[in-house]
């Protein structure tokens, strides 16, 4: 059985509905990158130095990273080698199943949420990322199971802030605590644990500043708010998500190591993945941040935060070229 088939069997066992968001939320990146490689298997039929070269820059190009490229054509080496692969054709399962390899590694998707009592989540990075979006679809996720969940409006700074989560807790039906643009961050978080703790709250989602308009320094205003809730709830926050754009490529990569060193960052959220052909920077950052990647963007749509799963991922990167391998054992069977 090919490793094509044994992922598509595996997909199956899951949600259907899960399966068409990651190949819609990954069509742009899947249609690039089957058509690339589609047309350098059909034009090199053989594997040979010029063949590895066009293959790095097909992957370079989708931002999977030159670090992980280089690795990844290493091992692709190896394998033809020992498979005795000679037929460009035959690569593309290796590539596949390699690339399931790397994003497997260090998958622990799963939210640290209480059995009892406040689960606190704090949410970082810059503006424009989507992160008060991220938010609110979080919200709508907590709140369609049943639990009771607050917002926390600590975006003081940056305007409008205030009023987009209130926006999305009206839509979703959560309160927001909140206080006057421009007030101390950390001032609002701590309403913020007061009012759950008073109300009984599941969840608490806490929204802050990516970029502040004074002279205070960004990272010392997290670390402010990180000791405020740690006093009120001893164990929090139990998750600190970092929220980044897949489309800014690489300079989401760089975000990815400024925050993961300097705010204790727990989990990553790569949103807007449906807006970019260069999906493959999901790979780079997975490769390069000993941080799993928790939840990515795949639409506009209030379900369409999506928990990651690399499997999932590769089969929508691939889908293409899965079609192609099932109409080529379809023409053989005939034949």
């Amino acid at each position: 059985m090919s490793f094509f088939k044994k992922l598509k069997d595996k997909i199956s066992k899951k949600t259907e509905d899960v399966t068409t968001k990651f190949k819609d939320g990954l069509s742009k990146t899947s249609t690039a990158f089957t058509e690339k490689i589609e047309t350098l298997v059909l034009r090199r039929k053989k594997i040979d130095e010029d063949f590895y070269e066009e293959l790095e820059e097909i992957l370079i190009g989708a931002d999977v990273g030159v670090n992980v490229v280089m690795e990844l054509i290493d091992e692709l080496r190896t394998e033809v080698r020992k498979r005795k692969i000679e037929d460009a054709v035959d690569l593309q399962p290796v590539l596949s199943e390699k690339l399931v390899e790397l994003l497997s590694g260090k998958e622990d998707n799963s939210l640290n949420i209480q059995e009892s009592g406040l689960t606190v989540i704090l949410f970082v990075g810059v503006n424009g990322v989507g992160k008060t979006t991220t938010i609110g679809k979080m919200a709508h996720r907590f709140n369609s199971e049943g639990k009771k969940v607050l917002l926390a409006a600590g975006d003081t700074f940056r305007a409008g802030a205030i009023e987009q989560l209130e926006v999305w807790g009206d839509r979703v039906g959560v309160d927001v605590v909140k206080q006057q643009a421009g007030s101390d961050p950390a001032a609002v978080i701590y309403d913020a644990l007061q009012a759950a703790k008073k109300r009984e709250a599941d969840i608490l989602l806490c929204d802050t500043a990516g970029r502040l308009q004074n002279k205070t320094n960004l990272m010392e205003e997290l670390n402010k708010i990180y000791r405020v809730i740690k006093r009120e709830v001893p164990n929090a926050p139990h998750e600190v998500l970092l929220v980044l754009d897949a489309t800014t490529g690489q300079n989401a990569l760089s975000q990815a190591k400024l925050f993961g060193e300097k705010t204790g960052v727990t989990g990553l959220v790569l949103t807007k993945l449906d807006g970019t052909a260069k999906g493959g920077i999901v790979v780079a950052i997975r490769n390069e941040m000993d941080i799993p990647m928790k939840f990515v963007g795949l639409g506009e749509q209030m379900d369409d935060l999506q928990e990651f799963d690399s499997e999932q991922f590769v089969h929508a990167l691939f889908a293409g070229l899965i079609k192609d391998e099932e109409k080529r054992e379809v023409e053989e069977s005939v034949e």
